[in-house]
């Protein structure tokens, strides 16, 4: 039974958001580390209930994408489902408080927005990408504000938003046909999914510029320069390359998926960069 809350609420998925936060607080030179380990148990948190949320409202498009997901494979019930995400909540809550109070009420934010996000946002056209790309980058800010010092992160939340939103947009292309199944609106059902693909590859573009001017703004040294340019800018232009809006589901979350373990790359290049 473990395992399979384990498997609801996907912590994962939360790696990247908890690294944002590290990293974003590694690069504003935080005077101490307590309130950063804080910020960052306080987003896993965020991040596996709002999981489980999500799972608890999408338990039948989720028969037709994720079968095999606890919920629609009968493994928990959505009432244990229910319960796991608001105990998880109210701990994110309790531990931001223990920052300050700009971190709690990052925390308020981030809890309402992705529990919007999964009970109206998602199934509308752009508005639920937006969401979580913002989500993603105010992990960067919440790393800034435990760390005492937000300037440093302002230009990597901008730049993860962009990557984000890419992504998000490429999600929606592999999920089309469960979405269209449960009438649930985003930019490939909706506009189709040549239009999405133009969407993927234009914010693609954005966060690779983002990515350059980053590195002249915050004069990172130039392992970073190397790293995105060598590391990263051939992962984005593979992904833009093989997101057709001919391609199947399963090609299309395989790029979903190499897009975001190359987040990692960047955080490596952010990291020695900056130090």
């Amino acid at each position: 039974m473990i395992m399979e809350y384990y498997r609801l609420g996907r912590p994962i998925n939360a790696l990247a958001g908890v690294l944002a936060v590290f990293v974003s607080a590694y690069a504003a030179e935080p005077l101490s580390w307590w309130p950063v380990i804080a910020a960052a148990l306080s987003v896993l948190l965020i991040t596996v209930s709002t999981n489980a949320w999500n799972d608890y409202l999408d338990i039948e498009i989720d028969r037709i994408n994720k079968p095999a997901r606890p919920l629609p494979a009968g493994t928990i019930s959505p009432k244990g489902a229910l319960i796991f995400s608001i105990i998880g909540t109210a701990l994110s809550l309790l531990i931001a408080t223990l920052i300050n109070l700009p971190a709690f009420l990052i925390t308020v934010g981030a809890n309402i927005l992705l529990y919007l996000y999964s009970w109206k946002l998602k199934c509308t056209v752009l508005w639920g990408n937006i969401t979580v790309a913002l989500i993603v980058g105010l992990c960067f800010i919440f790393g800034g504000v435990a760390a005492g010092n937000t300037g440093p992160t302002l230009m990597l939340a901008a730049t993860v938003f962009m990557a984000m939103m890419g992504r998000e947009i490429l999600k929606t292309m592999a999920d089309y046909r469960g979405d269209l199944a449960q009438r649930c609106n985003t930019i490939s059902t909706v506009k189709g999914k040549l239009v999405a693909r133009r969407y993927t590859i234009m914010f693609l573009a954005l966060s690779a510029v983002l990515m350059l001017v980053t590195y002249f703004v915050e004069q990172y040294s130039p392992v970073y320069l190397y790293l995105i340019i060598f590391g990263i800018y051939p992962i984005l232009t593979y992904i833009a390359i093989n997101t057709k809006s001919d391609a199947s589901g399963e090609i299309l979350e395989k790029n979903s998926t190499i897009m975001k373990y190359s987040f990692f790359i960047w955080y490596l290049a952010v990291v020695l960069g900056a130090g």
